[in-house]
């Protein structure tokens, strides 16, 4: 098996994988290329999510490698890293499936489930025989959910009853569970569930009309008396600052997915570059389009030097909230004008999705808001340069 690098890691910062960590990602690569690229543009465009895709992604140990029960040999977070980038290169709908069922959801069981839990269902997501979405956004409450989470948790005895409603859930139109934070009457204090969608008044609609990440099954969910078990509660999150935690591990993979949206558009430019003519040679022979690719290159080549090393310091346990969310809210701005420029290279083919840069384009839009705003991780960072919190 030969490893290729990149050539959008015009640094080649995937000298830092092991041989292991190498192969992994030329597999993963190979089938993105045979069985993903050619799909997606209809998917996007019909809106329909490819289920043929998820237990091949498994296999691939997309939704095990971050997890010490599952993965499959040790492995970096440089390496995880990479396999976000390679994903978002193909198809950010892809992506974002794979960092909600491993990132999100995987996650919030790993950091915040009981040993029991998490060798109950661990395994069962990273298989792929069970789907999962995580509900923290509400249809008031985004960037404020630390404060104005209205969904509502009441013990009961054994149980807990919810009550409440969750906005923008990836995966939740299909999902076997999804994790809810609600806030508990008793204690004001945000706690986490495992809810099985088939409980009686759980409802999901698929949110139509999106411009962006067409292909993810974004839903409204509504939570009418929903009775859970005290099993199926998370027995190690006890207010926000445990969600928090699974906030912190998945915000620097997307920054990483933002970098692989921008190297799919690059990679789209620089080969239309090569084969589109006009004036009589290839429009890569002309300094303007040159300097559309040059100003790409150094965004995705400055943004990977952030994600790879803010990934270093979450594998030596130095990473904190400030640095995740300086790549946030860095990578996905310059994300947003390489794909324009990308996007603009194509001129008035770069609005038809044939020539794989519109989907780039467009996905952008989601990438730059989801997981954080650019304003709040702005200020996020701004906290910890001036020691004074400006969120209101």
């Amino acid at each position: 098996m030969t490893f290729e690098h990149l050539t959008s890691d015009f640094y080649g910062y995937q000298n830092l994988l092991t041989d292991r960590e190498k192969n992994a990602l030329t597999e993963l690569r190979e089938y993105l290329d045979a069985e993903v690229r050619p799909i997606v543009n209809g998917c996007w465009e019909r809106a329909e999510f490819p289920h043929q895709v998820i237990k091949p992604l498994a296999k691939l140990g997309m939704y095990s490698y971050s997890w010490p029960e599952t993965a499959p040999f040790t492995n970096s977070a440089v390496f995880r890293g990479f396999v976000a980038l390679e994903l978002s290169r193909v198809d950010a709908s892809v992506a974002t499936f794979a960092g909600v069922q491993n990132g999100l959801v995987a996650g919030s069981i790993s950091a915040c489930g009981s040993a029991e839990q998490r060798a109950e269902w661990l395994p069962k997501i990273a298989s792929g025989d069970v789907v999962g979405a995580f509900g923290l956004t509400e249809p008031l409450s985004g960037s404020d959910a630390a404060r104005g989470l209205q969904t509502t948790a009441r013990r009961d005895g054994d149980t807990w009853v919810l009550n409440g409603a969750k906005r923008w859930i990836g995966n939740g139109t299909f999902s076997d569970i999804t994790i809810i934070w609600a806030r508990d009457v008793a204690d004001e204090q945000v706690k986490g569930f495992i809810v099985p969608t088939d409980t009686e008044g759980y409802t999901a609609t698929k949110i139509e009309g999106k411009i962006s990440l067409r292909t993810v099954q974004n839903a409204d969910i509504v939570l009418e008396n929903v009775v859970v078990p005290e099993t199926l509660r998370l027995q190690e999150a006890n207010s926000f600052k445990d969600t928090a935690k699974v906030l912190r591990l998945t915000r620097a993979e997307v920054s990483w997915s933002a970098v692989g949206n921008a190297v799919g558009a690059y990679d789209a430019a620089v080969a239309y570059s090569k084969t589109r003519m006009q004036f009589g040679k290839p429009i890569g022979g002309h300094q303007m389009v040159q300097d559309l690719l040059v100003k790409s290159l150094g965004n995705i080549t400055a943004s990977l030097g952030m994600v790879v090393r803010v990934s270093q310091m979450l594998d030596e346990g130095t990473q904190r909230d400030e640095h995740s969310a300086l790549a946030k809210t860095y990578t996905t701005s310059r994300m947003r004008e390489s794909v324009a420029w990308c996007r603009e290279l194509f001129g008035g083919n770069g609005i038809v999705l044939e020539y794989d840069v519109a989907r780039h384009f467009a996905d952008a839009e989601a990438i730059y808001s989801y997981e954080g705003t650019q304003e709040m991780n702005t200020l996020i960072v701004g906290r910890s340069i001036t020691g004074q919190a400006a969120f209101i």
